[in-house]
Formats: structure tokens, C-alpha cells, sequence
């Protein structure tokens, strides 16, 4: 097995900084959001751009210019864990702890999973790739050590041939919106056409001349867009290029969230966790249909505490939902009632600047999951009517090749 990288090792420039009583690392990036007025906040160990503090930045005009025809926003992501996955049981491996079918996967084809507790709870949710002589991942910056400690357990126990490196020499970087394909086409080799690259699919490559990058179609805000891997003492140079086409805006942690939001995706932490499930999330997608190979024959680890054998879902006590109708926002931990009784919270809430009007998720009681139920949510101690909503709230653009 090829050995962990340094964990306490990071981007560039080393030294942790401190916001308060909380030490937090940079990313490659870090001097570059500086110059751009980023206004900088402690985030999943690291210290990131929440906003930009300019005439077009801010929260709502970040998260605008990102849905606007044309444009795209450039996040920085790069407190994302980076892995390759190698050895000839790779595959094998990957199927125990994640839910999805790996197996299934074409050369370059990926997908969001989900790592799983023995319980059947969820540790951490996962976007991976068929990168044909290994796999490549991301899993969540506040997890990864969490996540990485776990698959060095279940590799102890597996025994077979596969192996697992942190690729803390890369930093990550998000193009998302309307825009991005145009903009990432000036910076791809000439051979590539994105007009023929799938939402979720992805490829080892050059990026603005820039050797051992990766480039992948997905991202967290319900837009078209782009993940690019890049070392880190080049991260700069590709981030610049990028900001090069007017079109683009560099946004920050506040619009990441209110966009994924609209897009009815969840926040680990917020809106999954390890005391919940996937058929609790409303995230059984992810392993397959009721006659997939992965609800049929399972596997994966805590498969029986959600899954009968047959590979039903079992019963559950309370789903994930959308919620609106509420005329102030509820943030997370609001209290959700029918009548005098408590029937569930708000994961994560927010004002939708493309709706206008407060939105949020949460889980209810599983029989007043249904859509259009009309419920109560208590907002600075005062109740206020909240209607069951079908998620996303804003419709999806992913990319589909003709």
C-alpha cells in the first residue's frame, strides 16, 4: 500500500493563521484572495473568501452573476480532499464503503456517493471518477481526515490489493455557470471538444499550458461547470487565466451555499451526517433503482440496516424535505410543529436571491413528507406557516452532449 502523504502538509503558504481562538491554513490562493478584496473567514480548517468585498461582489451579486446567462463564478475549493485510488481491488474496495456502483463505471464516468458507517449513516458524501488506472476522488474538506482514518481501517480489514494517496501537492478550483464551458475551452488542450463531455465525467490533462491538471465536469451549485485540479505552485497562474475572461467573477463561501441550496443539494454537516441514512436523506438514488445491482446484491457496509434483502427500503421515521412559504428565513436548527407538536428542524435555510423568498430543508415525520403539506416553523419564537416543497427549488442546468 502506498503510504498516506504528510496530513499536517498543505498548500502554500504554510503557516496557520488565526481567527480568534481558531487556527485555520491558506490554500494556494490565499494572497490572491487578498488582492482581490476577498473577505476572509475561517472554513473547514482553512481560511477562505466568504465574499469579495468590490463594487460586483457581495453575496447576492456573486450569486446572481453565477446564474446569468453568459457568466460564471470562480470558487476556490481547494480545502477539498483530493485521493487517488490504485491496485487491482480498487474497485472491490470502493464498493464496500460506498454505496454506488463503481464497478459500472465507463473510462473517464463518474458520480456522487456516499461513505457509510457499518450503521448505515452516512460519514461523508463523495464525487469519484473512473480515472482508467485508478479512481480519483473529492470528498468533503471538513471530513477528509475523518474519511481517509476510516478507509485506512477498512483497508486493514479488506487485505486485498488497492491502495489510497492524499494528494495534498493539488489544489481545486470551481468554474460554475452559464459561461464556464466557453471559458474552460480557451484553456484545454485543442483536441478537446466540451461539447461532447457529459455532466460527471472527467480527465487528466493540461489546463491554460499547465501540466498535471484534472478536469471534471460537475459542481454544487445546480449549473453547468467545472472542477480543475492543479498543482499548487501553479494555481495561481490557471486562477488567473481564468479570471482573464470578463465574464467571470470570483465568489465566494456565501453564494457557494445559497446557490447549493436552491439547488436542493446537501451540506454535510447541516443537512447529512453520521446519525442519518441515505433513505432518511431522500439520497437512495445514489445506490440505484430497486432492481439495480447494488440494491440486489449490497455489499457495502451497514447495507442491511437500510436495505432488506430483497433490497427494499426499510420503513423510516422521517425524510429530508424542502421547505418555503415562511415569510423570514429558518436557519439550521428551527423548529419544525403540526399543531402543538414538534415534527422535525431546518438542516439549512436561507433568502433565495433568484426566487426571492426564504427557502430551507430539514427532515419531518415521514407522513408529512408529502408534497405541498402545509406545517408550522417557529422563527424567532413566533410560528410561522412552511409549505412541504419539491426540491431543487431553481431548475438544473447539467450538461447533456447531444
Amino acid at each position: 500500500m502506498l503510504p498516506l502523504r504528510n496530513l499536517a502538509r498543505t498548500a502554500a503558504p504554510p503557516a496557520a493563521r488565526a481567527f480568534g481562538s481558531e487556527a485555520t491554513l491558506p490554500t494556494a490562493l490565499y494572497d490572491m484572495h487578498l488582492s482581490l478584496k476577498g473577505k476572509m473567514v475561517p472554513f473547514a480548517g482553512y481560511t477562505l473568501p466568504v465574499l469579495y468585498e468590490t463594487e460586483a461582489g457581495g453575496v447576492m451579486n456573486e450569486h446572481l452573476h453565477c446564474r446569468s446567462e453568459g457568466k460564471s463564478s470562480l470558487f476556490d475549493v481547494s480545502h477539498m480532499g483530493q485521493i487517488r485510488w490504485r491496485g487491482a481491488d480498487r474497485v472491490a474496495f470502493l464498493e464496500k464503503v460506498l454505496v454506488g456502483d463503481i464497478a459500472g463505471l465507463g473510462d473517464g464516468e463518474g458520480r456522487l456517493s456516499l461513505i457509510t458507517t457499518n450503521e448505515g449513516t452516512i460519514i461523508d458524501d463523495t464525487v469519484l471518477c473512473n480515472a482508467g488506472d485508478s479512481v480519483y476522488m473529492v470528498v468533503n474538506g471538513a471530513c477528509k481526515h475523518k474519511d481517509m482514518a476510516w478507509f485506512e481501517e477498512q483497508m486493514a480489514d479488506f487485505g486485498g490489493d488497492v491502495s489510497m494517496e492524499y494528494c495534498d501537492d493539488l489544489a481545486l478550483v470551481a468554474l460554475q455557470g452559464p459561461g464556464a464551458a466557453a471559458t474552460v475551452a480557451k484553456l484545454v488542450p485543442s483536441s478537446v471538444d466540451l461539447s461532447k463531455m457529459d455532466f460527471m465525467t472527467g480527465f487528466d490533462t493540461t489546463l491554460a499550458g499547465i501540466e498535471g491538471c484534472r478536469l471534471t465536469r460537475c459542481g454544487y451549485t445546480g449549473e453547468d461547470g467545472f472542477e480543475l485540479s492543479v498543482p499548487n505552485d501553479k494555481a495561481e497562474l490557471l486562477a488567473q487565466a481564468l479570471l482573464d475572461d470578463a465574464s467571470v467573477l470570483p465568489t465566494g463561501l456565501g453564494a457557494r451555499d445559497s446557490l447549493r441550496l436552491e439547488a436542493g443539494l446537501c451540506l454535510y454537516g447541516n443537512d447529512i451526517d453520521d446519525t442519518i441514512n441515505p433513505v432518511e436523506a431522500n439520497l437512495t438514488w445514489t445506490i440505484g433503482g430497486p432492481k439495480s445491482r447494488r440494491r440486489t446484491e449490497q455489499g457495502f457496509n451497514g447495507a442491511d440496516k437500510f436495505l432488506t434483502p430483497e433490497g427494499k427500503l426499510k420503513k423510516t421515521t422521517k425524510k429530508r424535505v424542502g421547505l418555503t412559504g415562511f415569510k423570514a428565513p429558518a436557519r439550521q436548527g428551527a423548529e419544525l410543529y403540526l399543531g402543538e407538536e414538534q415534527i422535525g428542524h431546518v438542516t439549512s435555510g436561507t433568502f433565495s436571491p433568484c426566487l426571492k423568498k426564504p427557502i430551507a430543508m430539514g427532515y419531518v415525520a415521514k407522513e408529512l413528507a408529502k408534497e405541498g403539506t402545509e406545517i408550522q416553523v417557529k422563527i424567532r419564537n413566533k410560528m410561522q406557516t412552511a409549505v412541504v416543497t419539491k426540491m431543487p427549488f431553481v431548475e438544473t442546468s447539467y450538461y447533456k452532449a447531444a
